[in-house]
């Protein structure tokens, strides 16, 4: 008989350290740079048809599957998502997860790990990551956040967590971005501030964050300074969109965590570049790529990646089995 681990979304909040999650995600992107990784194409299809008696036509949400393996890892995981649009007016996050590791040797269950707070994690480590690698100076970063919900707090986290941010300064069109400042201010003990307008928080900062669910560009492009890191994350289907065509005409370089699927999202789709233009975000941690001068305009267009819940899930459970952290269930 065998036994499952089971972390629950405490358990993760317990386990959780960004400094070390930082480390795994960037070794992660490394592997995937060098082609060390499995990692199928994840499927994703429309749910719950037939479910709302006044809309039994449409779909409630969409279900992705995302498989990945780093080579030499003990596990491979498996990621059930489910996006939701409409979960705010439930009273729950719009983006659930579960994430499944599989002993690799003998294909046995090894753990069943609450996926939600995780996702949310290793996808702030990109723009920590992003932050400083390309930001002119790491250790003095002035961060400009569009968007006020849960990814965009996540991306500050991991941002001050692998750099120096001395301010914060947030626009949502909701007032939602006065609770966000105010709680990341109380958090990080940074100077965070909600401003009035896109062009507010992009004016004089290092490094741009744009952490939304928009279907249209959710600044001006003119309004970049030289020398600005934009680090866009929340566009991952062609029908969502970030960044202006201004934005990418004047960015010296753009860069995709995985540049074969970020050249689809609506922010890159329409630019006339292809994924050959796109600088990798591993070739950048591997330290083949980069910034070249401190007045460039740099994009990173982040879409994730399954390899990254593969690292952040095993890291979890290697430390939780030490720790005697969860729940073992026999199969």
């Amino acid at each position: 008989m065998s036994e499952m681990r089971v972390l629950s979304d405490a358990d993760v909040e317990e386990l959780l350290d960004l400094d070390g999650l930082l480390d795994v995600v960037e070794t992660a992107f490394i592997e995937q740079y060098r082609g060390n990784v499995e990692r199928p194409d994840r499927p994703h299809f429309p749910v719950g048809t037939g479910l709302d008696p006044e809309s039994p036509d449409d779909p409630l949400g969409t279900g992705l599957v995302m498989p990945a393996y780093v080579h030499g890892a003990n596990q491979y995981a498996t990621k059930l998502v489910g996006v939701f649009e409409g979960n705010p007016q439930r009273g729950l996050p719009t983006v659930n997860a579960a994430i499944a590791l599989t002993d690799a040797s003998t294909g046995v269950p090894a753990a069943y790990v609450a996926g939600t707070r995780l996702t949310n994690a290793r996808t702030g480590c990109i723009g920590g990551l992003a932050a400083r690698e390309l930001a002119v100076d790491p250790e003095a970063v002035t961060l400009g956040v569009i968007g006020a919900g849960t990814q965009a707090r996540w991306q500050t986290r991991a941002i001050a967590a692998a750099t120096e941010v001395e301010s914060v300064q947030i626009y949502s069109p909701s007032d939602s971005r006065y609770t966000c400042a105010d709680e990341l201010e109380g958090e990080l003990g940074t100077p965070a501030e909600a401003v009035d307008s896109p062009r507010d928080a992009v004016e004089g900062v290092d490094v741009l964050v744009t952490a939304t669910t928009a279907t249209e560009p959710v600044f001006p492009g003119d309004a970049l300074e030289s020398g600005i890191t934009v680090i866009a994350v929340g566009a991952y289907t062609a029908d969502t969109r970030e960044l202006d065509g201004e934005t990418i005409d004047r960015a010296a370089r753009v860069i995709g965590d995985v540049p074969g699927e970020a050249i689809d999202t609506g922010d890159l789709r329409d630019t006339g570049l292809d994924a050959d233009d796109l600088l990798a975000l591993g070739a950048v941690l591997d330290g083949s790529a980069g910034r070249e001068g401190s007045e460039e305009v740099v994009v990173t267009k982040s879409v994730g990646t399954a390899v990254l819940d593969a690292a952040a899930a095993e890291h979890l459970y290697d430390v939780a089995e030490e720790r005697a952290i969860g729940t073992t269930v026999s199969l």
